[in-house]
């Protein structure tokens, strides 16, 4: 259910925004999220987003390039200009996404499952007409309506900036490619991408083909693209048809760039083994399989000795054997062939932490945490403030991390809880009033603490018959494991009802650690 505030929030955007007129379909509908905030939206979520997909791929340069010209020949005849941009994510999984704004990405495992370069173009053209049809803001829309999503206070406040703590704010971009867009707004991506393919000068008909071998494959049920492209652009017979007839309309032509598409494609068809042992050596991994996902990565440089992944896939095995100057060496390796991915600085830095030497790892730490806020990284940055005796900064820093359920999450709350639980229990310790049975006050106390608590004393103050306030001592002795909620009645009453409990005030005064 929408909150009060979450109501206003979109009545006032509403008003503001009112209706407009599609720039791709013309026609008019009722928009939500002005353009200001799309761009906005796209701008801070491009590069965090495509971090927790994997990072950008760069061991060949050239791909990354080759696939922006494609990308920005078809933006050059699309009819919403946007500050378009495409880039290659260094991952398996084949997935394309777009975020508002015009920011589109494609990942490398559906770069070596294409075949041509109308079919790339096919790809492309199709995530443009999803920002520039505004169907990526669309589905926040539907989001803000029907799920009250959490992004409402900061998409209409004044130029939104996500702190660099915010682990949470960090993950938006991730969830708005992650949702499914409406049968309509995915047929008409077919369509007008199909149209944007004519006017670039490639074959629609490349676009027929590749929606075939979608359908093909996720017939097949194959895993990868369950969990890729398939998960937010499910594939059918329908828009095989559908783009078939709009093929026709269009006519026959076009380029299709078979040849030229292979030869830029080459490199990383040479190395797909190597990247199919990498995957299979991060399961190794997982799966405490150290020797076997050591020699995987072996493997894996052997056949492309430029990809930052592979040396870093070497360098989380050697940590996790605890031979951790080996692992920064590993690490170096991994920075200077890609210094733009936060998983690097972070690994190095907590090996550097393990060696004892906090400057260095401080400083990597914080790359890692500007790239992408992780709860390892404010976690291990908390230790070291916390070691060098920053009580207020290692406190600031676990905070941060304890937003993520993650082990470092988890490890971070009960930090900051033996930290500022003894000075500060009311941050940690909630208390409500009521009634029990025979109208006295009940006082209900949950443990939102990651450790449980002991010797809850509260200070309950109210009037006497003669208007003086009064305090009363109530205690708890426990322990209350974390989460859990404890009452207790007080023989403070009778009250007549519970309207008389607005002139009632309780507040936590003390609490202990029950370690």
């Amino acid at each position: 259910m929408l909150t009060k505030k979450l109501i206003s929030l979109v009545l006032l955007a509403a008003v503001f925004s009112g209706c407009a007129v599609n720039p791709v379909t013309g026609r008019r509908e009722l928009s939500f999220v002005p353009e200001a905030t799309e761009l906005q939206l796209g701008r801070e979520h491009y590069a965090p987003t495509r971090q927790m997909q994997g990072g950008d791929y760069n061991a060949v340069p050239e791909i990354n390039a080759y696939v922006s010209e494609v990308g920005q020949r078809l933006a050059a005849v699309s009819d919403r200009p946007l500050p378009y941009e495409f880039t290659v994510i260094n991952d398996s999984t084949p997935n394309a996404w777009a975020l508002p704004g015009g920011k589109i990405a494609i990942n490398r495992g559906l770069l070596t499952e294409m075949n041509s370069e109308a079919e790339l173009a096919a790809v492309l053209g199709h995530e443009i007409v999803h920002a520039a049809a505004r169907h990526s803001a669309q589905r926040l829309e539907r989001g803000l309506l029907l799920q009250g999503a959490v992004l409402a206070a900061g998409l209409f406040s004044r130029n939104s900036e996500y702190a660099g703590l915010a682990l949470g704010g960090a993950a938006i971009g991730a969830g708005l490619i992650t949702q499914k867009y409406s049968r309509e707004a995915e047929r008409e991506a077919d369509y007008f991408g199909m149209l944007y393919m004519n006017r670039a000068g490639y074959d629609p008909q490349a676009a027929v083909e590749l929606q075939e071998t979608f359908v093909r494959l996720s017939e097949g049920r194959r895993e990868d693209w369950l969990s890729g492209l398939f998960a937010s652009h499910p594939p059918s017979r329908e828009r095989v048809e559908a783009n078939r007839r709009t093929a026709a309309a269009l006519g026959p032509g076009g380029e299709i760039g078979r040849e030229r598409y292979q030869q830029q494609m080459a490199p990383l068809l040479a190395a797909l083994e190597g990247y199919e042992a990498h995957d299979e050596g991060r399961k190794a991994l997982e799966a405490g399989q150290l020797d076997r996902a050591l020699r995987l990565a072996e493997q894996a440089l052997a056949i492309e000795p430029r990809e930052a992944l592979f040396h870093a896939l070497r360098g989380d095995v050697r940590f996790r054997q605890g031979r951790y100057q080996d692992a920064v060496t590993n690490y170096d390796r991994a920075i200077e062939r890609n210094d733009g991915y936060f998983h690097f600085y972070l690994q190095r830095g907590l090996a550097l932490q393990k060696l004892d030497q906090p400057d260095r790892a401080e400083r990597d730490l914080k790359r890692s945490a500007q790239l992408l806020p992780t709860a390892p990284a404010m976690n291990a940055l908390g230790q070291l403030n916390l070691a060098r005796g920053n009580r207020e900064g290692a406190m600031q820093y676990f905070a941060a991390a304890a937003e993520s359920a993650s082990p470092s999450g988890q490890e971070a709350a009960a930090a900051l809880a033996r930290l500022d639980l003894p000075n500060n229990p009311q941050r940690f310790v909630e208390v409500r009033l009521g009634l029990d049975r025979r109208n006295n006050l009940l006082v209900e106390v949950q443990n939102r603490a990651a450790l449980p608590v002991r010797d809850v004393q509260i200070a309950v103050q109210l009037a006497d018959a003669s208007g003086r306030l009064r305090r009363v001592p109530v205690r708890l002795a426990g322990p209350i494991a974390p989460q859990q909620s404890v009452r207790t009645t007080t023989g403070i009453g009778p009250f007549a009802d519970t309207r008389e409990l607005r002139n009632v005030q309780a507040q936590v005064i003390e609490a202990r650690i029950a370690e």
